[in-house]
């Protein structure tokens, strides 16, 4: 007997199609043991599958697969809201940096935190995404710079992921950031020789991302670390471009990363050699929009043909979580159309992620939905700010219920 029969749906958003996004009015889908096995118009699979054990009538409202969050920093401690204040004041990242916030003081605070107190903190973080629609998100470590914290950063991370009903996909980064005691050559011999070795024995992490940028690390040192991850079977990832063009995106394109990030500063050579590389560029409308910088320019990568990942960089200093405010950023900011953004947010961020048949609605893939109480794709962009989520599907389960309830 089918476990779970949603009906009604104004749009039903099952993924990319030959035009775009492909939406079914007045859609329906079936669950069985938490996977798909139909999706189409409400009266075809009512007749079908009216025996559900559970339905819901998502009559006047919009289905789609749960948004996939490919980047974030979500695991951390400490607060650096006066970083906020001192954005106010028109001090830019490298100014806070430069005064001795930013990166630097969450690494203290996550060094002295518990295990215990850090996962809590990630568990209060995806709590958040979840009620927001987000069923999948990525989390780096990266807040430790020395191998002992990174690996309990990993660690809290996968046991974050037995918890929790979001699936989350752990990142290595030991290469965030340059700790203040170390020359950065001496530090890339410490990730290269002892944390990616470490890293690979404990075997969580799925990826390795590197900051590549001016002042952090250059493209010989990404590369070094990139292909020493690459050795350990870690996929390469990158933070490229963000605020000056070093490189990084034809760093991305020739190791054949699975996604290069930010990209504020990349040119239309690199968007053609991300395309053509198959590198899934991932752009991150919040960081502009929490530090103040332009935005990326999505029309070289779109023009470029590949698929656009959006993201929120939730962190210390990006604190946004809902992947429905980015979604109506990259329209708003970035000129996407909604259902650019909406696969940027779905099915093209799992791509940044190498998870395949995740951000869709077909037979076979996981039953991970969100129900809103809107009744269109275009009306959840345009309710910038306002959580219109009423119901997260994962697995075939509700776990967030009408006002956002947890179950």
């Amino acid at each position: 007997m089918t476990d779970l029969l949603v009906y009604g749906a104004a749009e039903l958003v099952v993924g990319p199609g030959e035009n775009g996004l492909e939406r079914i009015e007045d859609g329906a889908l079936a669950v069985e043991d938490g996977t798909v096995v139909a999706t189409g118009e409400s009266e075809a699979l009512r007749s079908e599958y009216g025996d559900a054990t559970r339905a819901i009538d998502a009559s006047g409202r919009t289905v789609l697969p749960g948004f996939v969050d490919p980047h974030t920093h979500a695991l951390f401690a400490g607060d650096r809201s006066d970083e906020f204040v001192a954005r106010i004041e028109g001090n830019s990242y490298t100014d806070i940096m430069d005064k001795g916030g930013g990166i630097p003081v969450t690494v203290e605070s996550v060094r002295e935190a518990s295990d215990e107190e850090l996962l809590a903190n990630l568990l209060d973080q995806l709590d958040v995404m979840l009620e927001h629609g987000t069923t999948m998100a990525e989390v780096k470590s990266g807040y430790g710079l020395d191998t002992e914290t990174e690996l309990r950063m990993l660690a809290v991370i996968d046991e974050a992921d037995e918890r929790h009903p979001v699936d989350v996909i752990p990142t290595f980064m030991g290469a965030h950031a340059v700790p203040a005691e170390m020359e950065t050559d001496a530090y890339v011999d410490v990730v290269v020789e002892d944390q990616l070795p470490a890293v690979a024995d404990q075997g969580i992490a799925a990826f390795c991302d590197v900051f590549c940028e001016e002042g952090v690390f250059d493209v010989s040192q990404s590369r070094r670390i990139l292909e020493a991850g690459q050795d350990h079977g870690l996929t390469p990832k990158i933070h490229a471009e963000e605020f000056n063009r070093i490189g990084g995106a034809q760093l991305a394109a020739d190791l054949g990363a699975v996604s290069a990030d930010h990209l504020l500063s990349a040119t239309d050579d690199d968007a053609g050699a991300l395309a053509e590389a198959g590198v899934v560029p991932t752009l991150l409308p919040a960081t502009a929009f929490s530090l103040d910088e332009p935005y990326a320019d999505a029309e070289p990568f779109l023009d470029a043909g590949g698929p656009v990942a959006l993201g929120t960089d939730l962190n210390p200093s990006c604190f946004v979580h809902s992947m429905g405010m980015v979604v109506s950023l990259a329209c708003l900011r970035m000129k996407l159309s909604p259902a650019q953004a909406i696969l940027g947010a779905t099915t093209h961020a799992a791509s940044a992620l190498d998870r395949g048949g995740v951000g869709t609605l077909s037979e076979g893939t996981p039953a991970d939905f969100t129900v809103f109480d809107l009744p269109s794709v275009t009306h959840i962009p345009a309710n910038a700010g306002t959580n219109r989520v009423e119901t997260v599907v994962k697995d075939g389960e509700p776990v967030v219920t009408a006002g956002g309830d947890r179950r």
